[in-house]
């Protein structure tokens, strides 16, 4: 039995022991499930923060992505910060304000109920499409760490189960406080791991002398160009806004105040991950110049001692548990709330409804271990889902700070906008005249949501958006 072995095999025994105790304090009601009960406090908003951010894009996608263009494949980390910051400053407090669940939740009150039927059904496209990013990076961590029992597919399907297992368990509870164990040994493993990689590799400047003189590999842009750089931040800010993820773990905050810290916080636990796993990718550059780009994280550090291995991989293994688990909850709240307890049984019972929560996660997490299978390209397949959310940003932003231009169908058709324009960035190669979608996102939803103002006369209707924001 290998030492990586032991260490992985604790480290699942841990989660589900911690899953075990969360279960009695998410008992009690769907709030205490789904939202902590809204208590928790700034270290359980912020690891829920950086352990949603540091998942396979900050760590493996980060790495596949610097074994091609170098080490500025770490601003994507950087743009994640950068989301929790504005987070933190501009919305966090007003979700926990607002007392709300969702996005869509959001939009029917003061829109329509076709703004929630469209935001939901955009919104659990993007919590699928990032979690089964999770399955792949998963596979690709335990087939490397424990090639004699994992395959690639089993590595994804074990991954799976604990995931789906843990959410199941102990629901927000799970994620907070697991994320507390997961971040602090993502700190140790990748620390450890980077610094032993570059020592036994001779030192940054034998990796830079190494490398293919192709591309600027330690440059501040490396292979990437500058309006890539900045799309990541487009798409960061964007999605931390308004995505499930980020949405309700405000909402689970004991105050506005305690939201607003958490994601501070979280921001700086962000920053420094993906520079560091980025220079883990390019030692795999030069040890291993021919592997599959998505494997140059787990790889490297195989070659290193067993322990400090077995540690590393877990701590990216833990990385995907963390962000998962709160993906699955995100999108199991979005349809157990917004389409069945809204649209097919308004009078269901707790009980009934804490069961049909689990169900749903359940299902979705069945649907995006499918959608792993087909994944290709960590990092560029999550950045596409994520544009999408700009359509709620934008709405998001105007309700809250221009709610005079806003009309009854601006969350409807802003949204629809986004969802067109996405596809056909995918479908039709000449819609792509910029270098990233979230461009072509924000020119498009704008350019409707101030349409619509003009076009249609019915505003919303606003109680105290200026400052506490009531529930009508």
């Amino acid at each position: 039995m290998s030492i990586q072995f032991v260490i992985v095999i604790l480290y699942i025994a841990m989660l589900f022991a911690i899953s075990l105790y969360a279960k009695r304090k998410a008992a009690g009601g769907s709030v205490n499930f789904l939202f902590g009960g809204r208590q928790m406090n700034t270290l359980l908003v912020a690891a829920n923060v950086a352990g949603l951010a540091v998942g396979a894009a900050s760590t493996i996608g980060v790495a596949e992505n610097a074994f091609s263009v170098g080490i500025a494949a770490g601003w994507y980390n950087a743009a994640w910060a950068a989301g929790a910051l504005v987070m933190g400053i501009v919305a966090a407090g007003k979700y926990r304000e607002m007392d709300c669940t969702t996005i869509p939740e959001l939009f029917e009150r003061y829109y329509d109920k076709k703004g929630r039927v469209i935001s939901v059904i955009g919104l659990i496209t993007i919590q699928l499409v990032i979690t089964s990013l999770q399955y792949l990076a998963g596979g690709a961590i335990l087939s490397s760490l424990l090639p004699e029992a994992f395959s690639f597919t089993g590595g994804m399907i074990t991954s799976a189960v604990v995931f789906v297992g843990i959410t199941l368990i102990g629901g927000l509870w799970s994620s907070g406080l697991s994320n507390i164990v997961s971040v602090a040994l993502i700190y140790l493993g990748v620390i450890t791991g980077t610094v032993m990689t570059v020592v036994q590799q001779g030192g940054l400047p034998t990796i830079a002398a190494k490398l293919p003189p192709n591309t600027d590999w330690f440059g501040p842009i490396g292979g990437l160009g500058l309006a890539t750089i900045i799309g990541w931040f487009a798409v960061m800010i964007t999605q931390s806004i308004t995505a499930q993820g980020p949405v309700q773990i405000a909402c689970g905050a004991t105050s506005p105040k305690t939201a607003k810290h958490g994601f501070l916080w979280g921001a700086l636990l962000i920053f420094p991950i993906g520079f560091l796993c980025a220079v883990m990718g390019l030692a795999a550059k030069v040890a291993f110049p021919d592997i599959q780009a998505t494997m140059a994280l787990p790889k490297i550090i195989m070659g290193l001692n067993p322990v400090v291995s077995g540690v590393t991989l877990a701590a990216l293994w833990a990385a995907d548990v963390s962000t998962a688990c709160t993906l699955l909850l995100g999108a199991g709240t979005l349809f157990a709330q917004d389409i069945y307890k809204r649209f097919v049984n308004s009078g269901i019972t707790e009980s009934r409804y804490m069961t049909i929560n689990r169900t749903t996660i359940l299902v979705l997490g069945l649907i995006t271990l499918w959608l792993a299978f087909n994944a290709v390209g960590i990092l560029k397949t999550l950045l596409i889902g994520l544009s999408l959310t700009t359509a709620f940003t934008l709405v998001f932003l105007f309700t809250i700070f221009a709610p005079g231009l806003c009309r009854r169908n601006s969350a409807f058709y802003t949204t629809l906008a986004g969802m067109i324009a996405l596809l056909a960035w995918q479908l039709f190669p000449g819609v792509r005249v910029f270098a990233h979608p979230i461009y072509l996102e924000w020119l498009v939803c704008l350019a409707t949501f101030l349409a619509v103002a003009i076009l249609d006369s019915r505003k919303i209707t606003t109680t105290e958006l200026s400052g506490q924001i009531a529930i009508q």
